[in-house]
């Protein structure tokens, strides 16, 4: 589904992407892991068009979308779960999430969608008409989750899902990320809990300073030494 080859991202004297090339299949979850400053956000942010200092090849359904607006791009089936949330505080809980689906105008399809946002996330719709900015980090969380779904993405891209949540609300997200992923959306997961995001991948790449320099299934590196040793806590 998405294929990047040889990217290279810069900011302003900083070359922040060296050459990166990964894939992401239909159907699958893909994790980027590594520590600050490896890239990780910069890849997202270059799939979504939000960074325009680049090049190489950006590949999505066979074809390169480098260069692209990020509206094209939302149209085109990218949506992006921001690292911090970014709900929009004083707008209600329906909203924001039909913010998400400003690019759409099949009004039966939203509605589905809707109600499907409704069954993963079952205190937003208590919630409906409450204002983002007071709801809890979780739920404003799974208030940004249900945006990124109303577009319909055929690829949804989380950047640091579980970023200054309660170890009860992590657990809680990674099993709605196997839910949507088992509903049949790709995902790319950009997450500094390393662990709880290789669980859930079906292959994984490992950055450094804007490099890949590891990759395999989730399973395989978890078992990885290198892994264990700088990123698993030995």
């Amino acid at each position: 589904m998405l294929k990047i080859e040889d990217l290279h991202v810069y900011y302003g004297g900083i070359h922040a992407l060296k050459g990166l090339s990964l894939e992401v299949a239909e159907g699958q979850i893909v994790t980027l892991i590594g520590a600050n400053g490896a890239g990780k956000s910069s890849t997202l942010r270059s799939i979504s068009g939000l960074v325009k200092n680049k090049k190489g090849k950006i590949i999505f359904e066979g074809q390169n979308i480098l260069g692209k607006s990020p509206e094209a791009l939302v149209s085109a089936g990218i949506a992006m779960c921001p690292e911090g949330r970014r709900i929009l505080p004083h707008l209600t809980v329906m909203e924001n999430l039909m913010l998400g689906a400003y690019i759409r105008n099949d009004r039966e399809g939203i509605g589905k969608d809707l109600g499907w946002v409704f069954e993963l996330f079952p205190r937003l719709k208590e919630r409906t008409w409450q204002k983002g900015g007071t709801l809890s980090g979780g739920e404003q969380q799974m208030l940004a989750l249900g945006r990124a779904l109303m577009s319909r993405p055929k690829l949804l891209m989380l950047d640091e899902p579980s970023l200054g949540l309660a170890p009860l609300l992590v657990k809680e997200v990674f099993e709605i990320i196997r839910t949507i992923n088992a509903e049949g959306k790709t995902v790319l997961l950009v997450e500094q809990n390393a662990f709880a995001a290789l669980k859930v991948a079906n292959y994984a790449y490992v950055l450094e300073v804007g490099e890949i320099v590891l990759e395999g299934t989730g399973e395989a590196l978890i078992q990885d030494p290198k892994v264990k040793e700088a990123y698993l806590g030995g």
